[in-house]
């Protein structure tokens, strides 16, 4: 079924409460190992269910964030899911006592229960009211950063319409074009203020109402992590500010030189070239018949995954207004289907995000017959599924760049290195906000002021908004999904594993992702690593053996400006 075709109705809080309590009796009248299995099963059907339903909302709001029926929807889900997930919870802790414990661990991992564990501590009936307000500020804030008309020579753009400009081998044209946007961020300062403001309180109040002192236990608990925690991160986190930001900022003078400027602004970062960036060439139309060549070229099971994503219209990567910013992939579970989203915008982020995403999607394909609690991992694992597949389709990059491929290598491969700096720094943000949850909106942004010194101080900042350490509040992770971002340097550095191993034997790197994409969710994010024998980035000589060979990589593939 084409996704236009999938019919949608609205999901009745009753009908699954009524749903859950039938299940939940029988998971209590289960007298075997089989029947309580059989139970687990229903009830992860049932949230598939819930699922599907609030994704196709999700999906058919962020299409199109000014249809009124949609965005109602989306405010019913905003409204109900908290109250679903208390339905889930009280299943969830009927499971934790089973008599079977030991027997649907051997059934279904032991990550079943870790998992649950996990969950349970994430919520309880006290919190329902603050759930359901914090899903409205992120819609709202969501909405906000859609709804962006930015007047700039002689047009109208949204965030990502404007983007190109940033790349412009004009310099002038990159300032006035990031000048214009932070113009627009700048005239929505106070709501941007009053927004986080609002979620940091709400999000503390959660955390108290659970029995933390502050957020950061359970936003972790939130992203399911399982085996390391702030400790672990932080070191991870100092790793970076020792081997990759003096690498970054050597990087960062060469690239300088190339587009002939003194010092780098925050409005070259993103030109790497004199002659100008790699960009793709062709219509979307004829970017999608590559790329299915490619799919097809990579392996048996990417070419059928991509025909059947393309030919069902799982995808929709085109920019237009009153669609929401960013990209994401998500899941339609009964449909057994991933939902590719995107803004394409004429610039190399095209190919990155479209090989990102269908990294995400691919992988969900591929474990989608598995019962619902095995099928995807947690989210640092997830994004090893994404960033890898950037890096595995390098062989066909000409198909996309013709002769600026040898550019969008370097660029992408610099552009990784470059880019773990300013995920630990959007990290450590979030732990510094957190754990003084009463910073004024002034003292949060000294506070990512002296983090730009510490991770980028190569960069001058000096634009509105901009320099008066804003820049956090165009980062929407930030906003919607806290503590997600150190996720992305973790993944990162496994990623340029994958890539590293692929230079020396493409085939080897090709069935080490495939053992790590065909494990889906279980086992913990470190425990999935060991199985596919992939480096740990939590172990001191992962981080500093990659970026070493990345380094190298780039100092034998110079491109001249």
């Amino acid at each position: 079924m084409k996704f236009s075709d999938i019919p949608y109705t609205r999901l009745v809080y009753k009908d699954v409460a009524a749903q859950m309590a039938d299940i939940a009796a029988a998971l209590e009248a289960a007298d075997n190992a089989q029947a309580a299995a059989e139970v687990v099963l229903r009830a992860g059907l049932c949230l598939d269910e819930v699922q599907t339903a609030g994704m196709l909302a999700y999906v058919r709001n962020s299409l199109d964030t000014t249809d009124a029926f949609y965005a109602a929807e989306q405010d019913y889900y905003d409204e109900t899911m908290p109250r679903l997930t208390e339905l889930f919870h009280n299943f969830d802790l009927k499971l934790l006592e089973s008599p079977f414990r030991k027997e649907l661990a051997d059934r279904f991992g032991e990550i079943l229960f870790t998992k649950t564990e996990i969950e349970a501590r994430t919520f309880n009936s006290e919190i329902i009211a603050d759930l359901q307000e914090e899903n409205r500020l992120v819609t709202v804030y969501d909405n906000l950063l859609a709804g962006a008309e930015i007047s700039f020579k002689g047009g109208v753009y949204t965030l990502a319409q404007l983007s190109p400009f940033h790349r412009d081998p004009d310099r002038g044209v990159r300032r006035r074009s990031m000048e214009a946007r932070a113009s627009w961020f700048a005239s929505k300062a106070d709501e941007l203020d009053e927004l986080y403001d609002a979620l940091l309180k709400l999000r503390t109040q959660m955390a108290r109402k659970l029995g933390h002192d502050d957020y950061i236990a359970m936003g972790y608990d939130r992203r399911g992590r399982d085996g390391y925690g702030p400790k672990e991160v932080q070191v991870f986190r100092d790793a970076i500010a020792k081997s990759i930001v003096p690498l970054a900022a050597t990087l960062k003078a060469q690239q300088a030189a190339r587009i002939g400027v003194d010092r780098l602004t925050l409005y070259d970062d993103d030109f790497q070239f004199k002659s100008g960036n790699a960009a793709p060439e062709g219509t979307p139309d004829e970017i999608f018949t590559r790329a299915r060549e490619i799919y097809h070229r990579l392996s048996v099971e990417t070419g059928r995954f991509f025909e059947s994503l393309v030919g069902r219209e799982y995808i929709d990567v085109l920019t237009r207004k009153g669609k929401r910013t960013g990209g994401y992939c998500t899941d339609l579970p009964l449909y057994k289907m991933p939902f590719v989203f995107a803004n394409f915008n004429g610039t190399s982020d095209d190919i990155d995000t479209m090989t990102h995403e269908v990294g995400h999607a691919f992988a969900y394909w591929m474990a989608a017959d598995l019962p619902s609690v095995l099928r995807t991992p947690t989210y640092e694992g997830a994004e090893v599924h994404s960033m890898s597949m950037e890096f595995l389709t390098w062989p066909w990059m000409e198909d996309f760049f013709g002769g600026g491929a040898r550019k969008y290598r370097y660029a992408h491969l610099a552009g990784s290195l470059t880019f773990l700096p300013y995920g630990a720094m959007v990290d450590e943000f979030q732990h510094i906000v957190y754990a003084q949850p009463g910073l004024t909106p002034r003292q949060r942004c000294d506070a990512w002021k002296e983090l730009e010194a510490k991770y980028r101080p190569y960069l001058d900042i000096d634009l509105p908004f901009y320099g008066e350490g804003r820049r956090w509040q165009a980062q929407s992770h930030i906003y919607d999904l806290p503590f997600y971002y150190i996720d992305y340097c973790l993944a990162q550095t496994v990623a340029l594993g994958v890539w590293a191993l692929a230079q020396k034997n493409a085939g080897s790197a090709w069935e080490k992702y495939m053992a790590f994409v065909k494990l889906g969710g279980a086992d913990s994010f470190t425990g999935l690593l060991q199985a596919a024998n992939l480096d740990n980035p939590f172990q001191p000589q992962t981080l500093s053996t990659v970026a070493a060979a990345a380094a190298e990589w780039l100092a034998a593939n110079p491109v001249a400006g």
